[in-house]
């Protein structure tokens, strides 16, 4: 749509509304390129009744007199005060982008304080990197185990999460997580994701969340990328071990008549690595975007991508074989290993207004995905001769439908909202596979080989009702699964079949004392799905295994610069699971209980600089094990993130920043111990009209430091029997890479 069809069709939206019979205050408050402005803050000074804009830029039931005056403000705009000439008729308010600005930060009832911390980290620190893609989210940390081409290792309130057992990732609704994956149940390989078309993370922690089913214990984590660009744009980065970086993004509008809007983004990477086997890792990604309206009250968008990735990779190395002199800490035992992984996407939305109170939103999702790895974790432990390299592949179509409607409604002393979706998803995998290979050539055997066909239909009914200084969110979410396998090993052609479910209620309590504190209890009931293979080979119970989690927390502003969230939580799990890639099966580890405190600051003592700080500790242990033996290998137990970001009026930036986790078990009874590490990494650059130049600096203290770690028994060519020990992949040493950016 172009701007003028916009504002066209948010002005009938809103006089259809009134059409219905409703005679309340409302509005809508859009950008400088008609765009919604979602989460806008409007108080009328006169009796401080207050409204916020809703995911289509409209705000409603706003207590009004003619006269009074209504302040609308929202983070990175500037305010504005209206004075009402008429009550009976729906505000069209536009704002410009500003300088951003904590003291314009609101504590509403609905008020999610991790999406006005990530939108504040990206408004003041865009991304500029894959790696940094999953790092905005307070209290993550993540490791890389595999050079880039690998999905991340994710870590999260006390969790080892692999690469997605207990988070459920999605972008702009689509599940990226796959589940019953050749490596790993809930694989979340998020590298199609351009990190300059994101637009804002939406995230949440722990189970609480009716429209998150599967893999949602931890949280959630929802990117949604942009509807359109303010600009055009050209990018080349440049750094240190052959790495290079060309991105373009290019708005395919068209003049003030197109009736659609449209852009096209398109990323290539290369690197080598600090290895000294170069990695040879190479990426594409492309990413095309458009949306228009079929009415004045329906609007659809397609946005389709795709990505492909290949690599080689040195592997998890044996700390004995550094400390001997073997090898370097860069170096490899197997530097056959890599692989090579591809996605393609298609994302259709529909949205249908029946009035500004209610509407539906429909999307139909399809992803063909196909995946190779080849590994070596132990090297000579079970095949002396030939070593013990595997390769994980399979090729998978995923569809899926979702479908939620939203009804606001208000009535003299409370008002709230009432959303009912049903989302269904069906995984198609052939040839899911796991075998025995030599230099990634020559297959030795196969250890497992079949064909997996997983559906998971789920609906949900949520509510928000508002009392006051009160708001009660309750939900609940019923699970349907039907799990499906054939072993293409077997002599006899079964298909094995097995279906569960599960329910899952939801409650938060919500208290806000004043526009500066809130007060919030949250409890509810999430589940993580086991691997199909095992489900249908075991016939256990440990299929849908539950975890109950409860956060009572706060939200405050101390002083008006100043923002504050905490929180105490516990989480229970029935049955975690570990994947064990070189056996092909996901092995449960019993009952887990996890409690820790989350801090996240942001404050900003002037208007060009901002601090930031998430700081998580964590006490994850075994329900089961003996005290002693009790550790959870690998999980967590303090974390911080904190950085200074920089930003002047003529153009200069800058930031530092400070990454922390502490040591860890790496085994149950702790007497391995996976060692902490504290690193730094800086940015600065200069924009000067269309030209941005930049800096990035990544250990900049170049520190020796081990990314991820991992408790391996293992045995080398020359050793006669076997060894468990760390075995880790090199964090990256002091790396420059400069950017050079130019808009149009």
């Amino acid at each position: 749509m172009t701007k003028k069809t916009k504002y066209i069709f948010y002005i009938l939206i809103v006089f259809l509304q009134y059409n219905l019979g409703a005679q309340v205050m409302s509005g809508v408050i859009l950008d400088t390129d008609s765009e919604p402005i979602i989460d806008a803050y409007i108080i009328n000074l006169q009796n401080n009744d207050h409204a916020h804009t809703d995911d289509n830029g409209m705000f409603e039931s706003l207590q009004a007199s003619k006269g009074d005056t209504l302040k609308i403000s929202f983070i990175g705009y500037q305010s504005q005060n209206i004075i009402i000439d008429a009550v009976d008729k729906p505000l069209f308010i536009t704002l410009r982008e500003k300088s951003i600005s904590l003291n314009e930060v609101v504590i509403l009832p609905k008020l999610n304080a991790l999406n006005v911390l990530t939108k504040l980290d990206l408004q003041s620190n865009p991304v500029r990197s894959s790696q940094e893609v999953l790092m905005q989210v307070p209290g993550l940390f993540i490791g890389q185990h595999a050079g880039g081409g690998k999905a991340e290792q994710i870590f999260l309130r006390g969790f080892d999460i692999d690469h997605g057992t207990d988070i459920a990732i999605t972008v702009d609704g689509m599940p990226v997580n796959m589940v019953s994956h050749a490596h790993g149940q809930g694989y979340a390989d998020l590298h199609f994701l351009i990190p300059e078309t994101i637009n804002n993370i939406d995230f949440g922690k722990g189970p609480y969340y009716s429209s998150y089913g599967n893999l949602n214990t931890a949280g959630y984590i929802n990117f949604k990328t942009k509807e359109t660009l303010d600009n055009s744009s050209l990018k080349l980065e440049y750094g240190q071990f052959n790495t290079k970086r060309l991105l373009g993004m290019i708005d395919i509008s068209g003049s003030d008549d197109s009736k659609v809007n449209s852009y096209i983004a398109t990323e290539l990477l290369s690197s080598d690595g600090p290895f000294e086997s170069p990695q040879n890792f190479n990426r594409i990604n492309v990413m095309a975007k458009v949306n228009g309206s079929l009415s004045e009250s329906e609007n659809v968008s397609l946005t389709l991508s795709h990505f492909t990735s290949t690599w080689d990779a040195s592997g998890q190395i044996p700390m004995r074989a550094v400390d001997s002199g073997q090898i370097g800490r860069f170096g490899a035992i197997d530097d056959t290993e890599g692989g090579t992984t591809s996605r393609t996407n298609a994302i259709f939305q529909h949205r249908k207004f029946f009035s500004n109170n209610a509407f539906i939103t429909n999307r139909l999702l399809y992803s063909r995905y196909a995946f190779e790895l080849y590994s070596n974790f132990t090297f000579f432990l079970e095949d002396p001769v030939n070593g013990d390299q595997i390769r994980q592949k399979e090729t998978r179509d995923m569809y899926g439908v979702q479908s939620a409607y939203t009804h606001r409604f208000d009535y003299a002393s409370w008002d709230g909202e009432l959303e009912a979706g049903i989302q269904v998803r069906s995984d198609k995998v052939e040839d899911n596979e796991l075998s025995s290979t030599l230099n990634r050539r020559t297959t030795l055997n196969n250890i497992r080989l079949g064909d997996i066909q997983e559906t998971n239909a789920g609906s949900y009914i949520d509510g928000r009702f508002n009392f006051g200084n009160w708001t009660i969110n309750t939900g609940l979410r019923f699970d349907y699964f039907d799990f499906q396998y054939v072993d293409a090993l077997s002599p006899v052609y079964t298909n094995q079949t097995v279906t569960k479910s599960i329910v899952s209620p939801k409650l938060n309590v919500l208290y806000n004392y004043s526009n500066n504190l809130q007060l919030y209890v949250k409890g509810g009931k999430g589940f993580h799905s086991n691997d199909t293979r095992v489900i249908v080979a075991e016939q256990s119970n440990a299929i849908l295994p539950a975890a109950y989690g409860t956060d009572v927390g706060l939200i405050w502003k101390p002083i008006p610069n100043m923002l504050v969230n905490t929180a105490y939580w516990y989480l229970y799990s029935e049955q975690e699971f570990v994947y064990v890639g070189d056996a092909g099966i996901v092995e449960p580890s019993g009952k887990a209980v996890r409690h820790g405190v989350d801090l996240s600051i942001r404050y900003q003592p002037w208007s060009w600089l901002f601090w930031n700080l998430n700081a998580n500790i964590t006490d994850p242990r075994s329900a089961e094990a003996e005290s002693g033996n009790d550790y959870i290998p690998l999980a967590p137990t303090s974390t911080l993130i904190s950085g200074l970001q920089a930003n002047s009026n003529i153009g200069l930036y800058g930031g530092l920043r400070v990454r922390y986790i502490g040591d860890r078990p790496a085994n149950e009874d702790y007497s391995i111990v996976a060692e902490g590490y504290t690193i730094y990494s800086m940015n600065m650059g200069y924009k000067r009209g269309n030209y941005d130049f930049g800096i990035q600096i990544e250990n900049l203290l170049d520190v020796e430091w081990n990314e991820t770690q991992f408790a391996t028994e293992s045995r080398l060519a020359n050793e006669s029997s076997s060894v468990e020990e760390i075995h880790f992949t090199p964090g990256t040493p002091f790396f420059l890479k400069c950017s050079l950016e130019y808009k149009f």
